[in-house]
């Protein structure tokens, strides 16, 4: 799609007509409470708009048409191909409002307009339409049978679901999420990040309008306390899945020991390490990559590139080459489609990486913030045990840590209570293998920054993952009961006999 100017996209957002209620059962909605929360644009601060403020009752409520549309089959036993059309049709519709989610997602989330044209938006619409092709393509499975058997392995939506979305990546986090359970024929009830409502709502219009049963997709908005929790404690929800931060992801394995022993999988935190060696090769390809992955979406990425483990022979030389393409990553407006990075999700996440600054004893580039704003930041730091080596900052922050060999970096690599992403850069194969074998992270790319495509995995170890993975068909697993129907074949005259 062809950029606009700033002008363009700033007259789009001036016309939107932003959704302010609940969508429940089909339609928008207050909250049962009547209360509302003010949602405001990151970059200027200005009120957007004011949204549903939902709390347990409204959770309860969404739970209830969701156990409803379950039930009776409305999309459950739909046949699979009447789902794929259904989602197929739901692509189209974004495909064609795609612009409108572009200037809606970048308003309220901070994120640059460039990368919601560029990547949110389409990568988003391809996702649900990646789960929607394989809906009628995942077989299930028949077990070795004797003679006097057979048993069948089959598949079976696991139920109603909860999605508990993360602000850094709004729509994209919702594909990722309800591709999978709807094409499995789960219902769904999401709780969007507070900060980031507006095109978790948008969708569900359009979701409704490609002919998605009424209750099948439910929006509740609200914060943590109020509708986080009850979806985790709910008795009557029988899975949630989680992105985001690993405190809070934590909490719901603790909601489903208390309630109904739910499955629960969590994608959390990272503290992820980009390995240089000192046979690595075009060390300005290599810096292009660590800057990327650094400061892309401001660093509000659990997969950001945010540790730099360094051989010492190339530090000096990589660090002036990482210096030179930073520079291209300027800050200003979101809906500016020559900025590179927008401003960060709101005043009290701005504030927090400002306290990380403040720590930075030895920056080599950046290290301004201001208004909400934060410089791409280069910080050199003593060793692993430091705050900015171990801590997840979630801001455009890479720390610099010294080594001097292969063994010494994958140890460093591993010392980290998280285990989402990794990269490592050698000329070497056979080390380059080693050491993605080595370190305990879900996705580990080689001379590259990465998170796969959607054909690939994406979840982590340690206390970065729990229970399962996004993308890919093993995405299907964790929305599904497995069952065996066993067929007894034996002949009762034979039986008789015996």
């Amino acid at each position: 799609m062809e950029l606009l100017t700033q002008d363009e996209y700033t007259s789009i957002a001036a016309r939107l007509d932003l959704p302010t209620g609940a969508f429940i059962d089909g339609g928008y909605r207050p909250a049962i409470s009547g209360q509302t929360f003010e949602t405001v644009n990151p970059a200027t601060n200005a009120k957007l708009t004011d949204i549903a403020s939902c709390g347990g009752a409204d959770v309860d409520f969404a739970v209830e048409k969701a156990r409803e549309a379950f039930d009776d089959g409305r999309w459950s036993r739909l046949h699979p191909s009447d789902r794929k059309d259904v989602l197929i049709r739901l692509c189209k519709l974004m495909k064609s409002n795609a612009r409108e989610l572009a200037v809606m997602e970048s308003i309220d989330s901070g994120k640059t307009i460039y990368d919601c044209e560029t990547v949110d938006i389409p990568e988003a619409i391809h996702c649900l339409k990646w789960h929607a092709e394989a809906i009628d393509k995942i077989y299930d499975q028949v077990s070795p049978a004797s003679d006097d058997h057979i048993a069948m392995v089959v598949r079976e939506p696991i139920g109603v679901v909860g999605l508990v979305l993360p602000w850094n990546f709004p729509l994209l986090m919702l594909a990722w999420k309800i591709g999978p359970a709807l094409a499995a024929g789960c219902t769904v009830v999401v709780k969007p990040a507070a900060e980031t409502t507006l095109t978790a709502l948008r969708l569900a219009e359009l979701a409704m309008e490609a002919g998605l049963p009424r209750g099948v997709l439910n929006i509740v908005p609200g914060g943590g306390a109020e509708v986080g929790e009850p979806i985790g404690r709910h008795m009557d929800i029988d899975m949630v899945s989680f992105t985001g931060s690993t405190v809070t992801g934590k909490r719901f394995l603790t909601y489903s020991a208390e309630s109904n022993a739910k499955e629960v999988v969590l994608e959390m935190g990272g503290k992820n390490p980009a390995i240089v060696m000192e046979d690595a090769e075009n060390l300005d390809r290599v810096a292009a990559h660590i800057v990327n992955g650094a400061f892309w979406n401001m660093g509000e990425n659990c997969s950001a590139s945010s540790r730099l483990i360094v051989h010492k022979d190339v530090k000096t030389e990589l660090l002036e080459r990482i210096a030179h393409h930073a520079k291209q990553w300027n800050i200003g407006d979101p809906l500016n489609p020559e900025t590179r990075m927008g401003a960060l999700v709101s005043e009290g996440h701005f504030t927090k990486v400002c306290g990380y600054l403040e720590q930075a004893d030895n920056v080599v580039i950046g290290g301004t913030a201001k208004d909400g704003f934060v410089e791409a930041t280069v910080v050199e730091v003593p060793g692993n045990d430091a705050v900015l080596a171990r801590e997840e900052i979630f801001g455009p922050v890479l720390s610099v840590i010294e080594v001097s060999g292969f063994d010494e970096a994958i140890k460093i690599a591993n010392d980290t209570e998280y285990g989402l992403c990794a990269s490592i850069f050698t000329a070497n194969v056979k080390r380059a293998i080693r050491g993605a074998r080595a370190i305990r992270a879900g996705t580990v790319t080689v001379n590259s920054f990465g998170e796969g495509d959607i054909t690939t995995p994406f979840g982590g170890y340690k206390q970065s993952g729990f229970g399962g993975r996004d993308n890919s068909v093993h995405a299907h697993d964790q929305y599904t009961q497995l069952k065996t129907i066993w067929i007894d074949l034996a002949d009762d005259a034979d039986e008789a006999v015996d």
